[in-house]
């Protein structure tokens, strides 16, 4: 089959591919096309390598997370906070109310009797330390012999429906 290749006949389906007399350069293509920088600065390019994008990502996915770390860790110490509070106005509120006891039982009647003994020497009256006093059965209050009139103050429209009654009347 070599042998029928080399003789010129093609028997593939596809046509045969034919070789260009001149070789092109693309050296010489390159070199019109490139444009010469005059300004002797190299230039930058603005596109990030895909590494760089993903890196890129990464640190952003890492601020994200930091950020709504922080935030949780600030929701847990005000909730710290909150229930500190809570107990310590929970003890505050027993204190008040043994505060609350302590009072009732020191004005109970026989605390104050005691207390009255003990502290002050205080003692309970005799019969010889006593003393009545007789009163006449005469009623000591005078009955008022002037006619009181309570001067309340009217609203503007009672004033000037009084004075139109007065008028008519």
């Amino acid at each position: 089959m070599a042998s029928y290749r080399n003789s010129g006949y093609q028997y593939e389906t596809s046509p045969r591919k034919i070789a260009p007399e001149y070789s092109p350069r693309k050296e010489q293509k390159a070199n019109k096309t490139k444009k010469v920088n005059t300004n002797n600065k190299p230039k930058t390019k603005t596109k990030l390598k895909p590494h760089a994008k993903t890196i890129l990502y990464v640190f952003f996915g890492f601020a994200l997370l930091f950020a709504l770390s922080y935030q949780n860790s600030l929701i847990n110490e005000s909730f710290d906070k909150k229930e500190d509070l809570k107990q310590e106005l929970a003890t505050l509120e027993k204190e008040n109310e043994q505060a609350r006891v302590n009072i009732q039982n020191s004005l109970n009647l026989a605390n104050v009797e005691k207390s009255a003994k003990d502290m002050l020497g205080m003692k309970k009256l005799d019969a010889s330390q006593k003393v009545y006093v007789s009163l006449p059965k005469k009623d000591y209050v005078e009955p008022a012999t002037e006619k009181v009139i309570i001067d309340t103050e009217e609203t503007w429209w009672q004033k000037i429906l009084n004075s139109v009654m007065d008028f008519i009347g």
